[in-house]
């Protein structure tokens, strides 16, 4: 909900890549939802047998979705494609794991590419805090694009 109110807000506010940028995460999360609880409840008429294949499916939408979001942050700082670029692994390696789900080992790499994302996105809100307190914008990286 609160992904969908910051998108609303920053829509309003005329930053429109800050709300795309929200509302596709937000369409994320609530299809997610939806796909977890329609899987669970049956409402979709999808087996079980075909689960793993339903649920691939809508990792590989959203991987391309997120790739094409990385492609388009080329020309910010370096620090935006990097987030993007590690939430697009870590979907990678979930994809990847759908078949080999049973074996651990496949947990650690996902967990350490999606603390990254975070991090680095964790980064980047102490720019944003840093400039609207009136302090001074901590180092992004160049654009990888010109």
């Amino acid at each position: 909900m609160g992904l969908i109110i910051t998108t609303i807000w920053a829509a309003a506010l005329g930053q429109s890549a800050v709300a795309t940028v929200f509302g596709i995460f937000a369409a994320f999360w609530l299809s997610y939802f939806l796909l977890v609880a329609g899987l669970i409840r049956a409402w979709f008429g999808i087996l079980p047998r075909d689960a793993t294949a339903t649920v691939e499916l809508f990792l590989i939408t959203w991987l391309v979705v997120v790739v094409m979001l990385t492609l388009a942050t080329l020309r910010l700082p370096v620090s935006f494609t990097a987030v993007f670029a590690l939430v697009a692994l870590t979907v990678l390696l979930v994809l990847a794991r759908l078949p080999n789900r049973h074996r651990p080992a496949w947990r650690r790499p996902r967990g350490y590419v999606l603390l990254a994302a975070a991090a680095v996105g964790v980064y980047l809100f102490f720019n944003s805090l840093s400039l609207a307190t009136g302090g001074k914008a901590l180092p992004l990286g160049s654009p990888l694009l010109k």
